[in-house]
């Protein structure tokens, strides 16, 4: 068992946000130290990479997939690239950043692991979010109707979502055990965006956190 990280965010640092800005990427910016050089591995439409340079005046860089997303990132004046996680991360140099982002997006990738080790050889320090599959009303939906879940951050059906690879908090915690990283911050939320207990037990957070936001860096 993974003991329980060092440094939390405390409720006053998660209320510090931009109007209308989704839970996740304001934890996420919260994790950031002003100044900092930040990759966002997935970018979007540069929503995160926004929030950071209004926030916490980083030096962004993005990376996304998706023409689209490339077009929306560039209307709004960052500097975003068409790439992909799993074939590009591999080009980018050792160190070459303070911080690698992949906000809701490690569920979507084909090589989950080799592309955290990627994002812990290109930064000091990685932010990973992503929806927790272990959560109670995926769990009964499952149960109950047999088939697979529909919630509001899993909105697509089996046969057209992106995502491939579904993980738990337990999943991902095992994970990093498995690479040898240290998680310095951990946070989960419930459904409605609030974060869970500091001290309540793993199985709690795996089991009513609806996602979760891990920072993370190399053991020396």
């Amino acid at each position: 068992m993974l003991s329980r990280p060092k440094r939390d965010l405390t409720m006053a640092e998660t209320a510090r946000t931009a109007a209308g800005a989704r839970v996740d990427l304001v934890l996420v910016a919260e994790m950031v130290e002003r100044g900092a050089k930040v990759l966002d591995v997935g970018c979007g439409d540069g929503e995160l990479l926004r929030l950071l340079a209004e926030t916490r005046d980083v030096d962004g860089r993005g990376i996304e997939i998706s023409r689209e997303g490339v077009n929306e990132g560039v209307a709004k004046g960052l500097a975003v690239i068409q790439g992909d996680a799993d074939t590009d991360l591999a080009d980018y140099p050792d160190d070459a950043f303070d911080y690698v982002v992949l906000s809701q997006t490690l569920q979507a990738t084909r090589h989950p692991r080799v592309v955290l080790e990627h994002m812990l050889r290109i930064g000091r320090h990685a932010i990973v979010s992503f929806p927790n599959f272990g959560h109670w009303k995926i769990r009964w939906k499952l149960m109950v109707d047999g088939q697979m879940p529909r919630t509001d951050n899993l909105p697509d059906t089996w046969y057209d979502t992106p995502n491939i690879h579904f993980c738990t908090i337990k999943d991902f915690r095992q994970l990093c055990d498995a690479i040898g990283v240290r998680m310095e911050t951990a946070v989960a939320v419930d459904a409605w965006g609030k974060p869970l207990r500091l001290s309540a037990p793993w199985w709690f957070w795996n089991l009513f956190g609806e996602q979760a936001v891990f920072l993370l860096s190399r053991k020396s």
